[in-house]
């Protein structure tokens, strides 16, 4: 085991050092090191390392670590190795809150808040994840009735709810993006594909204390998870308050998923993938697996970012397409799996 998880740690520290790596621009690895313990040799190597690479890197690793945290613990309340943020609804909620609050309120959002003397960029950078988190609440909000009138609260079941929420949100999100600003809704759609191109540092500060936050918490609580694999029956005898640890934790995925999605877009499938390779490795109490979904995750996402912007000479893919076409094989290969 020791050996497993040294090996994690391995890949968790070169995957960002590779990642720092590859670009369009070849920055050679003594003027990489010159960067980290003083300053570039030149102001463009010094944009290319600190604004463009280094943020790329650390957000794509928060991004990977948040997803793939947020599939496990859906996973595990709900007692299918199936759920996932983006089948889930929660993504689509997400997508939905971001897109009525880029569409119908960026003006507006910009200029109430700058009236308190806030910039309107970064005041409505602000308001984004807000915005999505509330779209995302609200779609566990649904997800959760439905499961608790047509399936009977089971949580194994709460994915069918799930996907006809996601169905029905995605479905709004294209209906405001079909009445919206064509400018706008050229940027929302390209959104939607999930991207890092556009990230910032302070992304990444914003999204820290959100995944640090939301993994203390699930490890805090993380006893109390592992008896809902159980059952909620022998969860209920073990004294764990069965509906109160689903709502926490499906909470704690909607803020990690909104955080996300509000300022990369919806990367999709990260979730349920990452988690079923962990558990091969580590197992599937929610601690252990947790942690390591944090290695792998946040290192799967900056090496398929690496190809997103390595594939094609001229132009970047972006890295949603490439996560739901290797999620969406995985999926139809676990989902044969279980039919076995």
């Amino acid at each position: 085991m020791i050996n497993k998880w040294s090996a994690l740690l391995v890949l968790a520290f070169l995957s960002p050092v590779i990642g720092i790596f590859f670009g369009a621009a070849e920055l050679p690895p003594t003027e990489l090191y010159q960067c980290f313990v003083a300053d570039c040799a030149t102001p463009v190597n010094t944009l290319i390392f600190w604004e463009i690479r280094l943020p790329r890197v650390l957000v794509g690793f928060l991004v990977g670590a948040g997803l793939a945290v947020a599939g496990a613990t859906l996973q595990n309340i709900t007692r299918n190795g199936l759920a996932d943020p983006y089948l889930f609804g929660v993504v689509s909620g997400a997508g939905l809150g971001a897109s009525i609050a880029t569409l119908l309120f960026d003006s507006q959002i910009g200029e109430t808040l700058n009236l308190f003397g806030m910039l309107p960029n970064v005041s409505f950078s602000l308001a984004l994840p807000v915005a999505a988190f509330l779209g995302a609440a609200f779609a566990v909000t649904l997800v959760q009735a439905l499961a608790a009138t047509s399936f009977g609260g089971r949580g194994e079941n709460m994915l069918l709810a799930g996907v006809a929420v996601s169905f029905m949100l995605s479905a709004l999100s294209h209906f405001l993006l079909f009445l919206g600003d064509p400018f706008a809704a050229n940027k929302v759609i390209f959104w939607l594909m999930g991207s890092l191109a556009r990230v910032e540092m302070w992304y990444a500060w914003i999204m820290l204390p959100v995944v640090m936050g939301s993994i203390m918490l699930l490890l805090l609580f993380g006893r109390r998870l592992d008896a809902l694999l159980l059952g909620d029956e022998n969860a209920k005898t073990l004294g764990v308050n069965v509906t109160a640890i689903r709502l926490m934790a499906l909470a704690i995925c909607a803020a990690l998923t909104a955080c996300i999605v509000a300022y990369c877009g919806g990367i999709g499938f990260v979730g349920l993938l990452i988690p079923h390779i962990v558990r091969r490795w580590v197992g599937v109490t929610s601690r252990a697996l947790i942690m390591g979904c944090v290695l792998v995750g946040g290192s799967f996402m900056v090496l398929v970012d690496i190809v997103a912007r390595s594939a094609l000479s001229e132009q970047e893919i972006p890295i949603g397409i490439i996560t739901s076409a290797i999620g969406s094989v995985f999926f139809l290969l676990a989902l044969r799996q279980r039919q076995t």
